[in-house]
């Protein structure tokens, strides 16, 4: 199952210039999806990170990582209208950066889901190559 930006936006609360996902390329509610962030020069947070050679911020790596993990938790009925909030973020390494023109996919797979809490293993690739990981915790509240 794939989702536009406006479906996406039917799903988890995020919005311009906050929402960092695309696209969700793959979907299985409560278990797995796949989106992507097409990296455009004009992001705002380029304008200050850095003026003279633009990086996309880790940690926005790892909310774009967290946004697709919202929508697998949110996509499940009984989570329709709710928000997940972060509890953990664990084991994050940055490994490349992620430039103006990249595409940035973003994987998140459910590895434990207990009530209203969920981690993530999660996994950002440029072009095939991994340029960030960590395991996310998610609360739905």
């Amino acid at each position: 199952m794939a989702l536009s930006t406006k479906e996406i936006m039917e799903i988890i609360p995020h919005r311009q210039p906050f929402l960092l996902i695309d696209t969700i390329e793959e979907l299985e509610p409560g278990k797995r999806a796949v989106g992507k962030k097409c990296v455009s020069y004009n992001e705002p947070f380029f304008a200050g990170h850095f003026p003279q050679e633009p990086v996309m911020p880790g940690v926005l790596t790892i909310e774009a990582l967290a946004q697709v993990g919202a929508v697998i938790i949110l996509s499940v009925p009984e989570n329709k209208g709710k928000v997940a909030y972060f509890g953990a973020i664990n084991s994050a390494k940055f490994k490349g950066k992620v430039l103006p023109g990249d595409v940035l996919m973003l994987e998140v797979e459910m590895i434990k889901v207990k009530g209203p809490i969920g981690v993530g293993k999660a996994t950002a690739t440029v072009d095939g190559k991994v340029v960030a990981i960590a395991e996310l915790t998610f609360a739905i509240g």
